[in-house]
């Protein structure tokens, strides 16, 4: 049998760690512990079952956004890179959602991810460099539709796809404050709301996953 808490409490553990790193400016304590964190969640993803393409999938997309964690390390240099890694960790848990339920079931999850995009997006607007304006549309049209396919995944077979929908509503939640504090107005404590809100993210997208 899947053992779920020990993984969960690990995770925790370093996720929590990571983020007093994060708020202390502990770069090295920050480097060992954010991948480790997303580590142990694809280790409990890799114990549960569930549809193998959507297992896969949801492996891959905790796999890229390894990466992405890696890249953002250094929030200048990796900013880029990161944005790529996880626009296709984004696209990869699209195919996990679309696994047995088809591509925008439903229409509304859709249309309210979308206007809450567009109202970001004019919010963020002025403060996103011209390089990166084309790379962040795509990045917020992936993440969008990526929470309103995990809703639609919910609505139409409930159970564990609910934890999807919650993930992907978190996701959306986490990546919203990290964009806003690089580029519209930097917040106190924004480690702590980007990253619990990230990872809690991840782990109710690797718990969609039922017991083996």
């Amino acid at each position: 049998m899947t053992r779920t808490w020990p993984w969960l409490a690990a995770a925790a553990g370093a996720g929590v760690t990571a983020i007093a790193a994060a708020v202390g400016g502990q770069w090295l304590l920050l480097a060992a512990t954010k991948p480790l964190t997303t580590l142990l969640l694809i280790a409990l993803a890799w114990q549960r079952g569930g549809e193998e393409r959507r297992r896969r999938a949801i492996l891959a997309g905790l796999a890229l956004s390894l990466l992405g964690d890696i890249a953002l390390l250094w929030p200048q240099q990796g900013f880029l890179p990161g944005l790529v890694a996880f626009l296709l960790a984004h696209l990869a848990y699209l195919v996990a959602f679309t696994a047995s339920t088809r591509f925008a079931a439903r229409w509304w999850p859709f249309s309210a991810y979308a206007v809450f995009a567009a109202v970001a997006l004019s919010v963020l607007w002025p403060g996103v460099p011209q390089p990166l304006r084309v790379p962040v549309i795509a990045y917020v049209a992936c993440l969008a539709s990526m929470a309103a396919q995990a809703a639609c995944w919910a609505l139409a077979e409930g159970g564990f796809a609910r934890r999807a929908a919650i993930g992907g509503a978190l996701f959306l939640a986490s990546d919203t404050l990290l964009a806003f504090n690089k580029f519209a107005q930097p917040f106190a404590l924004a480690p702590l709301a980007v990253l619990s809100t990230y990872w809690v993210a991840q782990a109710f997208i690797a718990l969609s996953l039922p017991r083996r």
